[in-house]
């Protein structure tokens, strides 16, 4: 609790503040990379006790929520098989597919269950023989070494009956995407400090470089995100375009040595869609030959299933950072938590989640 409370200094804040408002001498367009900054910046009102003019866009760092739709629709048909137990974290239970969720599954019947790792459903496919056990992956480099060791244990141990519906994406192909965009005004970026435990902070420097920004990698108290924005802003006000690590204490630049080697071992880089953004090119993981065996859109023949987003849901322009999500018009009206078009009003990290739990009065659908 006393480590959390050293973050959270409202008088350290204040400070912080007081150095961003005396540098910032002119408007710029930060982007927060992750979906955890997204909901600490708007739970502690960080964006409103800016500059004038100092505007910080949410990215497309929440894992569910660029889960693409035919990944979703794969799921659901995975787990409408009498003979298949489908694992998932919470999260993926209320995301929409293109006629219904996991939930709605569930509810006819099949057998969705809610675990906390991947290695839960491991258990579940030693103490089931009789069944198919499939965990869907999803996430970005962080959640990705839990599964890759569990697809390593599977088949160390010779446990047939598992296997993992794969949608794990990769960030730096995504700010890539970003940056290059005609329509981006991004002018700095905070990344994801546990991304980047995970992988280092090596792919962010020529990203940096490459596109004329900086970079600064960060965490998720309200310290971190306001050092992160103070050396942003730093280097936006003196003309400098260059990878900094604010979060030492959890960032080495080499990431874990260890998980990145069972990446290689375990997944190859391939193409991935982005829900609501589209293909990007090397942007995800796929299993690798050696433990294609365990690939549960093979096993199952669901990589066949395409889908179409809704015309009403804009998560995609939200997730580019191009709308605020209160700026959509079905925001707190049509979509809501109970009624979602899109993954980002149900995900922990959605943009369009935080600001429907933290809404501001006048904010569309507020009740006060």
């Amino acid at each position: 609790m006393r480590y959390l409370e050293e973050f959270a200094d409202p008088d350290l804040a204040r400070r912080l503040l007081d150095r961003i408002h005396a540098t910032v001498t002119r408007p710029w367009a930060i982007m927060e990379v992750c979906g955890g900054q997204t909901h600490a910046i708007i739970r502690h009102g960080i964006d409103q006790l800016l500059p004038d003019g100092v505007e910080l866009i949410h990215g497309p760092g929440c894992p569910v929520c660029v889960t693409p739709l035919e990944s979703i629709d794969r799921a659901l048909a995975i787990a409408g098989r009498p003979e298949v137990i489908l694992c998932s974290f919470g999260d993926m239970l209320r995301v929409p597919g293109s006629r219904e969720d996991l939930f709605g599954v569930k509810s006819r019947g099949g057998d969705v269950r809610v675990v906390y790792s991947p290695l839960d459903a491991l258990q579940l496919a030693r103490t089931n023989p009789d069944r198919q056990v499939v965990f869907f992956a999803v996430g970005f480099e962080t959640t990705a070494p839990a599964n890759a060791m569990t697809v390593h244990q599977a088949d160390r141990l010779g446990i047939g009956n598992f296997s993992l519906l794969v949608s794990h994406v990769l960030v730096p192909p995504a700010v890539a995407a970003v940056l290059s965009s005609p329509s981006c005004r991004v002018d700095a970026l905070l990344a994801a400090g546990h991304v980047c435990s995970v992988m280092g902070t090596g792919a962010y420097g020529p990203l940096a470089e490459r596109y004329g920004v900086p970079i600064v990698v960060t965490g998720f108290e309200p310290l971190d995100i306001l050092e992160g924005l103070r050396q942003a802003v730093d280097q936006l006000e003196s003309g400098r375009h260059e990878l900094v690590n604010a979060y030492p204490r959890a960032v080495p630049a080499e990431g874990n040595r260890a998980a990145r080697a069972l990446l290689r071992e375990v997944f190859e880089v391939t193409d991935r869609t982005w829900r609501g953004i589209g293909v990007i090119t090397a942007s995800g993981w796929r299993l690798s030959e050696r433990y294609r065996g365990f690939d549960a859109e093979l096993r199952f023949e669901v990589g066949g299933i395409d889908a179409v987003e809704p015309a009403a849901c804009r998560s995609g322009e939200v997730l580019q950072g191009l709308i605020k999500p209160d700026e959509c018009g079905e925001f707190g009206r049509a979509c809501t938590p109970r009624t979602p078009l899109g993954a980002t009003m149900v995900s922990s990290e959605g943009a369009c989640a935080a600001y429907h739990r933290y809404r501001r009065p006048g904010t569309p659908g507020d009740v006060r």
